[in-house]
């Protein structure tokens, strides 16, 4: 179980990127219907699908590139929902049709996980149906995104636990930083939503200075403005006013500047007090994951988004939240053996 667990996040890796990559490239609407593209498997290429597609979407006029990229991404994404399935299936089978003395065993191994797995992959494609049936309405697609990062993160987790990963002993003190870093975890998903709602509203490049936007920018915020959702025929490239637009950029700067003071302090704690290498390490690549997620916001500011740079700041961002999940994971396994020496006195 554990390859297919490992084949699985590669995937789901890949996804994420094509997911940024078809967002980026505005091509979140490059085919109007779901799950096909106008009426057919594959984005229409022949002349006379093209001529069909043009009458049934004759107010969606047919680009090939953003329709492949569209495609290509829903290809990948229905892969990798096949692929969990699947793994549900072996765990159910694993659960309930396993006897003798691999039964034990069985019992031990992970099933919640997989089973709701399934259900979130599920949910995806409902997410990934209303991006196009209500016109990339911001909210849906934020989900969509939060969604995709999400069954990365339990992906990892998952395979941590097929692989009975355990922490050091020799490190167990770390326990009382776990709830610290749940903290910090949720910090580090709402800066991402907060990221997946400017990208949702195309407002990337609404602040062009550093550190946290154009000068005035405090007399023109717009809260109320920038997080409603007025009601639009479609919300390609946007429908806030630039002083919203403004405001939720300011919002993910500020954030960015909390997430990264609370992440800091947690891994200067990690520093202070592990005693193995395999902590030290984990923190060290935490570390390097949040430099170059600020160095690649920063890019995308200053070299006004370059297609790339957005790309894998997105990526960073999924690998930032599962790292810390892997953290948590440890801390928490810490936590329950210490409860367990406990009752056991």
């Amino acid at each position: 179980m554990t390859k297919l667990v490992r084949i699985t996040i590669g995937l789901v890796i890949v996804v994420i990127v094509l997911g940024a990559y078809t967002r980026l490239t505005d091509a979140g609407l490059g085919c109007p219907d779901w799950p096909g593209c106008y009426g057919f498997l594959k984005p229409p290429i022949t002349e006379d699908r093209m001529l069909l597609a043009e009458s049934a979407f004759p107010e969606a006029p047919l680009d090939h590139f953003k329709a492949w990229n569209e495609m290509i991404h829903r290809y990948a994404a229905g892969i990798l929902g096949l692929l969990i399935f699947f793994i549900s299936y072996k765990a159910i089978q694993r659960r309930y049709f396993t006897e003798g003395e691999a039964k034990s065993d069985a019992l031990a191994r992970p099933f919640k996980l997989p089973v709701g797995l399934s259900a979130l992959i599920i949910f995806q494609a409902a997410l990934g149906m209303w991006t196009v049936t209500m016109m990339l309405q911001p909210a849906v697609v934020m989900a969509h995104l939060l969604g995709g990062f999400t069954t990365f993160a339990l992906l990892a987790l998952l395979y941590l636990r097929e692989a009975r990963f355990r922490p050091p002993v020799a490190d167990q003190q770390l326990h009382s930083l776990l709830w610290f870093a749940v903290v910090v975890l949720i910090l580090v998903i709402a800066q991402i939503a907060l990221g997946g709602w400017v990208a949702a509203n195309y407002a990337a490049l609404a602040c062009t200075d550093l550190p946290i936007c154009e000068a005035g920018w405090r007399e023109r915020l717009d809260v109320a403005g920038a997080f409603s959702l007025p009601a639009a025929d479609t919300y390609e490239f946007g429908v806030h006013n630039y002083a919203e637009r403004m405001t939720m950029h300011v919002f993910h700067r500020i954030g960015a500047i909390v997430v990264t003071v609370a992440l800091l302090a947690l891994l200067a704690q990690i520093w202070r007090q592990a005693k193995t290498r395999w902590f030290r390490s984990l923190a060290a690549v935490i570390t390097l994951i949040l430099v170059a997620q600020l160095t690649l916001g920063v890019l995308n500011v200053v070299l006004s988004l370059p297609l790339l740079i957005a790309v894998a700041h997105n990526f960073v961002g999924a690998l930032l939240m599962v790292s810390l999940v892997v953290l948590i994971y440890a801390l928490y396994c810490y936590k329950k053996n210490i409860k367990k020496e406990a009752s056991h006195v």
